[in-house]
């Protein structure tokens, strides 16, 4: 399937992403284009867009994309939901609500400032994040 977002990726739009790829179309491909040319894309070859304003895998009632995408595709992880966390406080600037947000915060602007090129950004930030993802399981292990 094809995947439309705004270019200039971020947070969100490095984790949807990776959430994507992972858990939900391993063969995704990824358009990335200015926000006016979204509607365009998804009219022309039926991209499903995402952290996009307005559409269904967008922010909705203070969640982030990565959030809604859990909710559509019903992913129940508790890692993800853990994830998840961390993600909306980094990517709606509310850093003080994970203690983790900030460090995401700041690698990825320093990803953004070194990788410009969104598809080359993303590819070099999923390590990152499937990183995240596993420190996210053995966290919610302990916790139990």
């Amino acid at each position: 399937m094809k995947w439309v977002t705004r270019s200039h990726v971020h947070v969100d739009r490095v984790a949807c992403p990776w959430l994507i790829t992972r858990f939900i179309d391993s063969e995704a491909e990824f358009i990335f284009v200015p926000r006016q040319d979204v509607a365009r894309v998804v009219a022309e070859c039926g991209a499903i867009p995402f952290d996009v304003p307005g559409c269904e895998l967008g922010h909705h009632a203070g969640r982030c994309s990565f959030e809604a995408i859990i909710r559509k595709y019903e992913l129940k992880d508790r890692a993800l939901l853990r994830m998840a966390k961390v993600i909306n406080a980094a990517d709606t600037d509310q850093l003080d609500r994970d203690p983790l947000a900030p460090g995401l915060e700041a690698i990825a602007a320093g990803f953004s400032l070194r990788f410009p090129d969104d598809k080359e950004n993303i590819q070099r930030q999923f390590p990152l994040y499937d990183a995240l993802y596993t420190w996210c399981r053995m966290h919610v292990r302990r916790s139990r």
